[in-house]
C-alpha cells in the first residue's frame, strides 16, 4: 500500500461526519479518533494533549493504552520532555528510548513504551496541543508513520477546534442568560423594560445588565461589556457581575461600587478590561447618580423635548488603570422622563462614524412606554437593519434596558465621546443591540426605566 492510499485510509477512518461522533463531546471524541489512529500505526499506545493558556502547559485530555495520564490530570510544561518538546518546536519528534532521560511524565516508562513519535496539533501557526504514539516493542517509528501521524494530526485537530467551540459556545450561552435578572424590579413609579440580544454566529461575549434594589429601597442599574467573547468572556463577566451587587450592599454611590469592583479586578482579573455605566437612585427615583468607566453615555428623553446625551465623563474601563478615583454625575429626571443604558454595539458599525450611531440613536428614544422605546431602538438602530446583520451574522435576542424618569429642571448636556475616548477595545466594536463586531462581540441593548406621576415611595 502506498502513502497515498494509507493516507486515504487515514482520512476515512478519522471521518467525523457521522451522526455518532457529531454527538460526542471533546474528550469521548477524541478517544474514538484515537482508537482509530493506533490501529492504522500500529501502536500500543496513543495520546492527546491539550494546551492550557492561562499556564502554558500541556494537559492529557484523551488516551488509549494511557489512560493513567488523563486520571491523573498529567500536566507537562510547554519546552519540557518529550510533548514539551513537540509544543515548543513545533515538528514531529521520534524517540528511540523512553525513559527518564527523555521524557518528564514516569507513566510513560512504567507503562513499558520502549518507542514514541508526536506530532504538534496546529491552528494555523499556533500550537494547541500534541498528539503522540507508543510501541511497547523496539520497532521503530519511521518518516512514513510521522507523516501518516501528521495527516492524523490535521484531522484530530480541526474536529477537536470544533467540537470546543460548539460546546463552549453552548456553556457561554447557558452561562449568560443564566446571569440575566430573573425579573426585572418592579417600583412605584418607575417602569422596566429590557431588550437582550446575541449573536447569531454564536460567538458569544461579556455584555451584561443588571437592575436590583438594595434594603435602602435605592435602585441600580447596570450595563457592562467585558472585553473579548466566548466562554472565557462570559465567566469573567459572571466574576465581575456578582461582586458589584456585593458592594452595592455596601455602598451608597455608584462610583464607590466601581472602584471597589476595579480593585478586585486589579488583583484577580489581571488583563482584562470591562467598560461600565452604573446608575442609582432613591426613592422617590426624582435623581439619578451615574458613573462611568468607559462606557457609552447614557440617553435622556424628556417630555416635550428631544433626547439627549448624559454628560457624563466617561473614567477609564475597569481593569485599566490601577488605583483610579472615580466620580458620579448627579441628574434630576422630570416625570415620564426616559433613560437609556446601551452598550456601544448600539451605536458602532464598521467603516461608519461613531457619531453617525449616535445621532441615530438620539433621534430613536423617545419619552414613551419602556417597551415600545425598546423595539423601536432596536429597529431604527444602523447595526441592527437587515445588511447589517448579515455582514455580521448575527442578530439574536439580546438584552436591552431602558428606563423611564421623572427629571426636574437641570436639561441633559450632551456627551459624544468616541470609541477611543470610551475605552472601546476593537476597532469596529458590535453593532447594535442583537448583532456583533467581526470580532464576534455580541451586543448588549438597553435599560429604558419610566417614572410615573404620583410616586413618593419606592419599593423592593
Amino acid at each position: 500500500m502506498t502513502l497515498k492510499d494509507e493516507s486515504e485510509q487515514l482520512h476515512r477512518l478519522l471521518a467525523v461526519t457521522d451522526t455518532t461522533l457529531a454527538r460526542l463531546d471533546v474528550e469521548d471524541l477524541l478517544f474514538e479518533l484515537l482508537d482509530r489512529i493506533r490501529s492504522v500505526l500500529y501502536a500500543d499506545t496513543a495520546a492527546v494533549l491539550l494546551r492550557d493558556g492561562d499556564s502554558d502547559e500541556l494537559v492529557a485530555r484523551a488516551a488509549c493504552g494511557l489512560e493513567e495520564e488523563v486520571r491523573q490530570g498529567v500536566r507537562v510544561p510547554v519546552g519540557t520532555g518529550f510533548a514539551g518538546s513537540i509544543a515548543k518546536r513545533k515538528c514531529p519528534v521520534v524517540l528511540d528510548r523512553v525513559d527518564s532521560t527523555t521524557v518528564a511524565n514516569p507513566i510513560l516508562w512504567e507503562k513499558g513504551i520502549r518507542t514514541m513519535l508526536g506530532v504538534p496539533l496546529l491552528s494555523g501557526e499556533d500550537v494547541f496541543g500534541v498528539l503522540h504514539v507508543g510501541r511497547l516493542d523496539h520497532r521503530r517509528f519511521t518518516d512514513h508513520d510521522a507523516e501518516l501521524l501528521q495527516v492524523a494530526a490535521e484531522r484530530v485537530a480541526g474536529a477537536t477546534l470544533a467540537r470546543q467551540l460548539a460546546i463552549e459556545s453552548a456553556a457561554a450561552r447557558l452561562l449568560e442568560r443564566s446571569l440575566q435578572p430573573s425579573r426585572l424590579p418592579r417600583l412605584p413609579g418607575v417602569q422596566l423594560a429590557a431588550r437582550y440580544v446575541t449573536a447569531e454566529s454564536r460567538l458569544i461575549g461579556g455584555d451584561w445588565y443588571d437592575a436590583f434594589t438594595v434594603p435602602s429601597g435605592q435602585l441600580w442599574l447596570v450595563v457592562g461589556d467585558v472585553a473579548g467573547h466566548g466562554l472565557k468572556a462570559a465567566v469573567v463577566m459572571g466574576r465581575v457581575k456578582s461582586p458589584l451587587r456585593a458592594y452595592a450592599l455596601e455602598s451608597d454611590s455608584p462610583h464607590e461600587a466601581l472602584e471597589r469592583t476595579d480593585h478586585k479586578m486589579q488583583h484577580f482579573e489581571v488583563g482584562t478590561v470591562i467598560t461600565v455605566v452604573c446608575v442609582v437612585s432613591s426613592p422617590p427615583y426624582d435623581h439619578f447618580d451615574i458613573c462611568s468607566a468607559g462606557h457609552p453615555p447614557p440617553v435622556l428623553a424628556v417630555p416635550g423635548h428631544e433626547a439627549e446625551f448624559v454628560d457624563v465623563a466617561p473614567g477609564p474601563p475597569l481593569g485599566a488603570i490601577p488605583h483610579i478615583a472615580r466620580s458620579a454625575r448627579f441628574i434630576e429626571v422630570p416625570k415620564g422622563a426616559t433613560l437609556l443604558l446601551y452598550t456601544d454595539g448600539l451605536v458602532e458599525v464598521p467603516n461608519q462614524l461613531i457619531d453617525d450611531g449616535l445621532h441615530k440613536l438620539r433621534s430613536a428614544v423617545r419619552a414613551a412606554d419602556p417597551a415600545v422605546v425598546c423595539q423601536t431602538v432596536c429597529t431604527n438602530s444602523s447595526a441592527t437593519a437587515p445588511h447589517r446583520r448579515h455582514r455580521r451574522a448575527s442578530h439574536a435576542p439580546s438584552p436591552l434596558a431602558h428606563r423611564d424618569v421623572t427629571r426636574r429642571g437641570c436639561p441633559p448636556g450632551a456627551a459624544r465621546a468616541s470609541s477611543r475616548d470610551r475605552g472601546c477595545r476593537c476597532p469596529e466594536s458590535a453593532a447594535a443591540p442583537g448583532s456583533t463586531c467581526s470580532a464576534g462581540h455580541p451586543l448588549l441593548p438597553a435599560y429604558r426605566l419610566r417614572r410615573q406621576a404620583g410616586s413618593t415611595h419606592g419599593g423592593r
